[in-house]
């Protein structure tokens, strides 16, 4: 159970940090400053953040013209569910 508990604090920190990436490069966009790479939101929602960047990226209007991100981070967002649904299935049977 302890394992479960660490997994959930790990997906809640890394959601938060991909939210937080988002409004700050979104700021960051506005004010002509250096910006977060491309590659280093899309890897955040690639190792769990894909709720946090979905959130942040709509809440913040922040890459919503990008295919790359209104496509690509609802499918790795699809691909982790669906790894999980069949983790949690075989960890239970």
């Amino acid at each position: 159970m302890e394992s479960y508990y660490i997994l959930l604090v790990y997906l809640e920190l890394i959601n938060l940090a991909g939210f937080v990436l988002m409004g700050v490069d979104k700021r960051r966009a506005k004010r002509g400053a250096w910006r977060i790479s491309e590659s280093t939101l899309l890897v955040t929602a690639v190792i769990g953040g894909g709720i946090g960047c979905l959130a942040g990226m709509y809440l913040f209007r922040h890459k919503t013209h990008k295919s790359k991100f209104t496509v690509g981070i609802p499918v790795i967002l699809a691909m982790q569910a669906a790894f999980f649904l069949l983790l949690f299935y075989v960890v239970s049977h």
